[in-house]
């Protein structure tokens, strides 16, 4: 498995990551993390370490600079800032897109609290070439405007504990017109913290992108 630490240059800085790409890759899954938080999330990290049992690719990475995740720690400017967001995710994509160790992978997100969002907005935007999306505790709604115009297959994961975003994923649920599907975890939070809960989101996840592993065709 190739295991990288790097850096996509955007307009305003670099954005740190790590990416994974075990031989003969299923799909490379792009993570898109909530507020506050970055590549070296323990709970994306621990989802991204099961993706990569199964075949996967997986490319973490921090949606913002090192000096805006400084500036935000302070005065939250940037994290919810998802129009922002979303533009890193699309540079992310086109940047792994690139590569040439993953010429000819497959590219699907998994997003968590306002990185679905973001992500969400990023496929929208590039047409299709996202095979499918995994949201974890999503803030869907952020994204509102956009979910008719999606096209790629989304799976929501939502804690049976968590009842203000499993309301927020089944309303968004309504507004789209791509096929989707919402699974609950019973016993789970927003975190997704307790024992197990995690393990099942990957499990979840990666039977997902088994089923979608083909570029989405635009209508």
């Amino acid at each position: 498995m190739k295991n990288n630490i790097i850096e996509i240059n955007v307009d305003k800085g670099v954005l740190k990551g790590e990416l994974n790409i075990p031989e003969r890759a299923r799909q490379l899954i792009l993570f898109a993390h909530g507020s506050a938080s970055g590549w070296q999330s323990p709970r994306n990290r621990h989802v991204a370490s099961r993706f990569q049992k199964e075949g996967y690719a997986t490319l973490l990475f921090d949606l913002l600079t090192g000096e805006e995740a400084r500036e935000d720690a302070v005065n939250a400017n940037f994290r919810f800032n998802i129009a922002l967001l979303s533009q890193r995710m699309k540079q992310a994509t086109r940047w792994a897109s690139a590569l040439p160790e993953a010429s000819g992978v497959e590219i699907a997100y998994f997003g968590s609290s306002t990185g679905v969002a973001a992500a969400i907005i990023s496929a929208v935007e590039l047409e299709g070439k996202i095979t499918s999306l995994v949201s974890r505790g999503g803030r869907s709604d952020m994204a509102e405007e956009h979910l008719p115009n999606l096209k790629s297959p989304i799976l929501f994961v939502v804690g049976g504990n968590d009842p203000v975003v499993m309301d927020i994923n089944r309303r968004s649920a309504k507004k789209l017109t791509c096929e989707n599907s919402i699974e609950v975890i019973e016993g789970a939070s927003h975190l997704f913290e307790e024992p197990g809960a995690l393990d099942r989101v990957a499990e979840l996840a990666a039977d997902w992108y088994a089923r979608h592993p083909g570029t989405v065709k635009s209508k």
